[in-house]
């Protein structure tokens, strides 16, 4: 993956892309979400992390554009709005399985730290630590 498809990819997961019918618009790491159909696309989660790693020069840099940063908040404010918080709409309605909002609840934090381990340029086995552990523990 190159950084224009990273960065493409990147507003498919944050609901953010101009083509509202794109196919990762609409099942992508918040589309997945909108509307809910009872199930989370872990692909969704991993292709996350590879664009934050193709991305990770322009983080640990600090050329980040405000777009991109817009994009990874939003996955990671919304995702939690909408599928961790209690009054979020899928667990006020009962749309997901408290196995579920622990596992987005992981991812979140996986890609939120990894974001702001890279803006502080603590590097990236450091920012990626969580995500290959994560990766070992269901390898098992």
């Amino acid at each position: 993956m190159n950084r224009e498809e990273a960065l493409l990819l990147l507003e498919c997961h944050a609901f953010a892309f101009e083509d509202i019918e794109h196919e990762k618009m609409t099942n992508g790491f918040l589309g997945m979400l909108r509307p809910f159909g009872g199930q989370l696309v872990e692909e969704n989660f991993h292709e996350v992390m590879t664009i934050l790693d193709v991305l990770s020069p322009e983080l640990t840099n600090k050329t980040v554009s405000s777009e991109m940063m817009a994009c990874l908040w939003s996955i990671c404010h919304l995702g939690r709005a909408w599928a961790v918080e209690p009054d979020g709409m899928l667990r006020s309605n009962g749309l997901i399985t408290a196995v579920q909002t622990k596992q987005m609840e992981e991812w979140l934090s996986i890609i939120s730290y990894a974001v702001m381990i890279l803006l502080e340029d603590g590097g990236a086995e450091e920012a990626f630590w969580g995500y290959e552990e994560y990766k070992r523990e269901r390898n098992k």
